[in-house]
């Protein structure tokens, strides 16, 4: 039996305008040109300069009024001439030299797979095992190593080249490819990538031998630091010659990939906040990038007041009517979504100033408080969800670096005192404790904890390896040196 229930129910629902600020006020401040230079080619309403006040408008409409020429009046009809309407600086708008024209010096350098293609060329080899070569080249990945399975390689030259070979065959093409440059190229693992790299050095001292040993018969051992059980495999008895040979190991490449050229784009941390010390007095500005000047245009605003004047009341000058005034209010709501984005990006950087003060007068770590996030979003009346868009990708310029927003954001260990200190105070703390550390018996994570508690800070086990992985050092057994 089916019944028709009637139900009232209250749900919220983000205007176009709130959605526009959202979106705008995550973005970073390199991202944000971007964006403002699409609004600008989508929407001619818009115009990059500085807002008119009311009295310089007034002061040009009596300039015009005083060289007041009927020709001059704003005519409707004109912007309905043609159906199709030129797009916002469009190709052809104006004597502006477009990018083609410009002359921009770029460098260029072999890729790594072209460096190995030329490097194939000097090895004389018939059709059917430049095939293969080409395969296998193909199948190098950025880092330089091939980590697809030999056979897998079989099958695909049986199905794509249609070439009938085998597993043997691969593998001797592949041994010629592993002599190319950059030493340790086309290996299948680290190990085989650090084996290349010591067959192929030219001074074959006793430590290069012993180093050759170390990778090929105790991987394993040398992966975990056993070095008792590496001297013991090896029947070898001079600690010194040991950490020679490691020091060798440790100085190879695993990445050979990485170290060929290649069009590299630089990137740029831009800050969104620039903070400067005038004697003791902190003074916030927002990147000049941050608050670009744009304006409602001129000219669609007087066609706008000249369709009210006009008698007519046809469809197509409706429409075109609709269209102009969707775009003022495009322009407008553009405005304001950007007025906000710097006023919510300030009003939270200025409480965020102000619960870390003392770091930003003297740039020491430890002077970090504890902050959450909601910290600063009861103190700028703004939820927390609007605080995390802020700090999740804009960062401030101080006279001691550039700092990521996220960086002055931790919790809080509490003290033997009952005080609360930053967790980064607590892992700077545990940092200077592995690094002053006998590496030859370095401190486990229960020794750690003992250390860090006879300091004064209450702190877990876990959370020591919580600290350190985020620090990202290693377990104390992987520590060990000789």
């Amino acid at each position: 039996m089916q019944k028709l229930n009637l139900s009232q129910t209250l749900s919220q629902k983000l205007s176009p305008q709130q959605i526009q600020f959202i979106k705008l006020l995550q973005i970073p401040t390199v991202e944000l040109e971007t964006r403002i230079e699409e609004e600008l080619e989508i929407n001619p309403a818009l115009e990059e300069g500085k807002e008119e006040t009311p009295e310089e408008i007034s002061s040009q409409d009596d300039f015009e009024e005083d060289t007041y020429n009927k020709e001059d009046d704003v005519n409707v009809e004109d912007y309905l001439r043609d159906e199709d309407f030129s797009g916002y600086k469009m190709q052809g708008d104006g004597n502006y030299p477009t990018e083609e024209d410009k002359d921009i010096p770029i460098t260029t350098a072999a890729t790594l797979n072209e460096q190995l293609l030329d490097q194939l060329g000097f090895l004389r080899l018939d059709q059917r095992q430049e095939t293969i070569s080409l395969q296998l080249i193909g199948s190098i990945e950025s880092d330089g190593y091939i980590r697809r399975d030999l056979d897998a390689i079989v099958n695909d030259l049986a199905f794509s080249q249609n070439l009938e070979t085998d597993l043997d065959e691969v593998e001797d093409i592949l041994f010629k490819i592993q002599d190319f440059d950059p030493s340790g190229i086309a290996a299948r693992n680290l190990q085989e990538c650090l084996s290349i790299q010591l067959r192929r050095k030219l001074d074959q001292s006793d430590a290069v031998v012993l180093a050759s040993r170390i990778v090929n018969d105790c991987f394993d051992e040398f992966t975990k630091k056993h070095y008792d059980k590496i001297l013991k495999k090896l029947n070898v008895d001079d600690e010194d010659l040991l950490k020679e040979a490691i020091a060798v190991i440790t100085k190879l490449n695993p990445k050979p990939g990485g170290v060929s050229g290649g069009l590299v784009k630089t990137q740029y941390l831009i800050p969104d906040f620039i903070l400067t010390n005038n004697n003791g007095e902190l003074d916030l500005t927002l990147n000049s990038r941050n608050a670009p000047e744009l304006r409602v245009s001129r000219s669609y605003s007087d066609m706008l007041s000249a369709y009210d004047k006009s008698n007519k009341k046809d469809k197509k000058l409706k429409e075109t009517v609709s269209f102009v005034k969707q775009k003022l209010d495009a322009a407008k709501w553009f405005i304001d979504a950007i007025k906000q984005r710097q006023q919510t990006l300030l009003n939270t950087m200025n409480a965020i100033i102000t619960y870390q003060y003392e770091f930003f007068q003297e740039g020491d770590e430890s002077k970090l408080r504890p902050m959450i996030l909601k910290d600063i979003a009861s103190r700028i009346n703004m939820d927390i969800s609007t605080v995390s868009r802020v700090a999740n990708s804009k960062s401030i310029q101080t006279e001691f670096g550039i700092f990521p927003l996220k960086y002055f954001f931790s919790e809080g260990i509490s003290t033997d005192s009952g005080e609360d200190v930053s967790s980064r105070e607590v892992k700077h703390a545990l940092q200077n404790l592995i690094e002053d550390e006998d590496k030859k018996k370095p401190l486990s994570d229960d020794k750690l904890e003992k250390l860090l508690k006879s300091k004064g800070y209450n702190i877990a086990r876990r959370t020591v390896a919580k600290y350190r992985e985020q620090l990202n050092l290693p377990v104390a057994r992987l520590r060990k040196e000789l």
